[in-house]
Parts: structure tokens; sequence; C-alpha cells
């Protein structure tokens, strides 16, 4: 039998349990993959806590890297043997096999290695629709990247950096500082010690930020409307802290004509053309050493809610890779 992580209700970290699962074989327009990693992100906690809803039982986990070992009926495009990587739903991804449609599936290059590819597919392109497309940094921006030490962050640096932004990041330990200034952070701030929206204003000479990126939610949501310039763009993309609920949109106003987006990587690379365009532009930086993907931790992956205590305390750095 093929293990897995299965959870049968909602919950803590508690309700992830090693089982045995049946994977079967593969329909039309699928195929089977043996995973060799499987990656850590947070919206993994939001289908465990049931935020985002999914039907009991389930696997969680939308990416890992692994290889082909079964077509369905009318594949084309893929091999036996292939290594492949995805960051898409159907959920399923914490196990050690599953059957998964080839829509959502990209071959990964030599140059790339298994751990790195399992990290960088959903964090990696993630920073590409960020900066290219929801909002295009280019050179001479100044902009401001919460969780600047975490997967999505340390990546979002360094490829902000390469566009030639000024990148102010917000951290939680003089640790994760030093983290995100070897990855292109050009200022931190340690919102344990310091206001970050008073900083903001400093680096800026007052003037403020075009856009904001935010995956903390709630705790940062209102301060950071405030580092905007006026008709800034506040870009709410994770809920870390707890989903922005009740916002009175008379806010928007008085903060200065700004505008948010709730932005998801599954709406933007719902075609294939745009997944592949995402993913190519990401693993060449990453192929090419511009972006240096950092796995701060691993754990096997029967120690799946380990590694959801240790994110959602706040306790990793960089990507979370779960081994096999």
């Amino acid at each position: 039998m093929t293990k897995a992580i299965t959870f049968s209700e909602f919950g803590g970290p508690e309700v992830l349990k090693w089982a045995d699962v049946d994977v079967g074989s593969p329909s039309g327009g699928e195929v089977r993959i043996k995973h060799l990693a499987v990656g850590l992100n947070f919206i993994d906690v939001y289908f465990r806590t049931g935020l985002y809803p999914a039907p009991l039982p389930n696997i969680p986990g939308m990416e890992a890297v692994g290889i082909i070992e079964e077509l369905g009926a009318g594949v084309t495009g893929f091999s036996i043997g292939d290594r492949v990587a995805y960051a898409c739903q159907p959920i399923g991804a914490y196990s050690e096999a599953r059957v998964m449609p080839v829509a959502g599936l990209i071959k990964v290059p030599d140059a790339i290695d298994d751990q790195t590819a399992a990290a960088m597919m959903l964090q990696g392109m993630t920073a590409e629709y960020l900066l290219q497309r929801t909002f295009h940094v280019k050179q001479g921006d100044t902009i401001l990247f919460h969780a600047a030490a975490g997967g999505v962050g340390l990546i979002a640096c360094q490829w902000a950096k390469h566009l030639g932004a000024t990148v102010i990041g917000t951290v939680g330990s003089e640790e994760k500082a030093e983290l995100a200034k070897a990855h292109g952070c050009d200022h931190t701030i340690n919102y344990q010690t310091e206001g970050f929206q008073e900083r903001v204003m400093e680096i800026t000479e007052g003037k403020g930020v075009p856009v904001v990126y935010d995956s903390i939610g709630k705790d940062t949501f209102e301060k950071s409307l405030d580092c905007l310039q006026p008709r800034g763009l506040m870009v709410s993309y994770g809920n870390a802290s707890g989903p922005v609920t009740g916002v009175d949109l008379g806010i928007l106003a008085a903060k200065g004509s700004v505008y948010v987006t709730r932005p998801t990587l599954m709406t933007y690379n719902a075609t294939r053309s745009d997944l592949e365009k995402s993913s190519s532009d990401m693993m060449k930086l990453v192929a090419n050493g511009t972006v240096k993907v950092n796995i701060g931790q691993s754990y096997h992956l029967s120690e799946a809610a380990k590694g959801h205590e240790d994110l959602e305390a706040r306790k990793t750095t960089g990507s979370t890779v779960f081994t096999l």
C-alpha cells in the first residue's frame, strides 16, 4: 500500500495522520506520479483548518515533484519516466504516489534538483505573478514585502532586486533580518521591536510605497494601507494571522484613494499558457542562479504535523520540504 498524510476532520496539526491509501490507476488525461519530494505551503493550513473548503476525508498538499510511472488514456506531451512538478489543485500532494491531471504538470529541467523543484513551484510562481502581473515592479520602484524571510519572501526579494527595485521587508527576528538581507532585501524591519509603518515612511522620506505585498492578513492590513502612496496598491495574498474581514470601503478613500486586491495563484495560472509562462520565467531565474531557493528546513512526510506546527508558530525560514 501507498502511505500518505490524511485528515478526516478540520482542525489543528493533530488531525494529520500517516495512513495507507489506495492510489489506483490514472483515467483519461491523468498520470500516476511517484513523488520524490513534497512542498509545504500556508495554503495547506487553510485546507486543514477548513478555511478553504475540501471534502472529507482528504489528503492535503498542492506542490510536489515526482516521476511519471503510468499514463492514462489520451495523454500526450508526457512520457513514463518524465520528472514533473506541480503547484495546483486538486489537493493530495502529501503522498508517496498519486494520480494527477496532466493539465497542471510542468517538466523539470535537469539543472534543478528534486528538493528545489518541490520547494519552488508554488512559492516561485506566486512571486512571479505578484511582481510581474498583479503589480508590474520596475527599475526604481520601492516596495514593501511582509514576511520577507519566508519562502515566497526570499524568492520575491531576489526577483524584485533583479528587476531593479528597492526592497523593504518585514521580519520577526534579527536572524530572519540577516537572511532577508542576504537574499536581496535592502531594508529590513523587525516588527517585534519597531513599527513597520513608521519605518517605511522614514525610509521613503514620507512618500510611502506604490505597492505592499502582504501575506500576514488581519494583523498588518490597516498599517499596510498607511504605507501606501496615494493610489497605491495593497496586495493581500495570504492570511497567516487570520483573514481580513469587515472592511469599510470608505477607508480606501481616506488612505489616499488606494486599491486593494486579494489574488490567488490558481486564478493567475488558470490557463495552460499562463502556467507555462509563469513556470518558465521562474525556472529560468532559478536555473541560472539569479534566484536561489532557500530550503530552511525539511521533515519526513510522516512528520507533516510537526512541519505545520513550526510553520504556524513562525519558526520556519525560507521554504520547507517533506522528504520521502
